[in-house]
This record gives structure tokens, C-alpha cells and sequence, in this order.
């Protein structure tokens, strides 16, 4: 069986989805990510879909619960290049991909992820001052 190959960069970790996804392709896209979540620490997740002609009821609950799996391992989920048609088809379905944020390109979705990271920095930061100022 096929793979779809997960790269990291930085504090992410990108998905570009270049072939129709079937569920068993889907399944095994969930489990990979998941372990390289957990063996990476990843804090963001990019999942670029521009290839995707069509998503069905199936593949979007598949990409819900990869962004649900990557919530619960503190990873935030950002799905890129969604084609009209494939917005317009999740919305008829009915599925709502409530913990996945969408951004129109890679560039934009890195921007999401980057502000996380920067976020989680700072809070850092601060935790870290506050500990030695008392």
C-alpha cells in the first residue's frame, strides 16, 4: 500500500495529498501523522489538498478526526488549496470540519501555524521571566 509522504519543517509538519485518497490511504494517513505528531512534537499540522478533485462524506470525517487527534497532541490542523467544488461538496454533506482551520494556499497556512508557534514562544518567555523575578 501506498503512503503519503509527511515532512517537517520547524515546529510543522506538511502533508501534500497528490493522489485520490481511498479509505485505506486515508486510515493510513491518520495513523502516520498521529505517530510522527507524538515523535516529533510537532505544534502545527499542514495538510495541502489542492490535488483533490473530490472529498466524499468519508475522506472529510477522515480529515475531522486527524485534526481532532492532532488537537488532543496540542498540534493545530490548517487544510490548504481546497477547490471550490470540494468546499462546496462538505458543505452539502453537512460536514462542518469544525477543528480544522482552511487557508487558500500554503503560504497563508504556515502563516497560521508560524503565529501559533510565535504565540506559544512568548508565553514561554513570559512563564519563564515570571519564575525568576520571584
Amino acid at each position: 500500500m501506498d503512503r503519503i509522504p509527511i515532512l517537517k519543517l520547524g515546529g510543522a509538519l506538511i502533508v501534500t495529498i497528490q493522489v485520490d485518497m481511498h479509505d485505506r490511504l486515508a486510515v493510513a494517513l491518520e495513523e502516520d501523522l498521529t505517530a510522527m505528531i507524538s515523535r516529533t512534537g510537532a505544534r502545527g499540522v499542514l495538510i495541502e489538498i489542492s490535488a483533490l478533485e473530490i472529498v466524499d462524506s468519508f475522506i472529510g470525517r477522515m480529515l475531522d478526526n486527524i485534526a481532532s487527534v492532532s488537537r488532543v497532541l496540542d498540534a493545530e490542523t490548517v487544510v490548504v488549496g481546497m477547490r471550490p467544488a470540494v468546499a462546496i461538496t462538505l458543505v452539502e454533506l453537512g460536514l462542518t470540519l469544525s477543528g480544522i482551520k482552511t487557508a487558500l494556499n500554503v503560504e497563508r497556512g504556515m502563516a497560521i501555524i508560524q503565529a501559533r508557534l510565535d504565540e506559544e514562544d512568548a508565553d514561554g518567555l513570559r512563564s519563564a521571566r515570571g519564575r525568576y523575578e520571584d
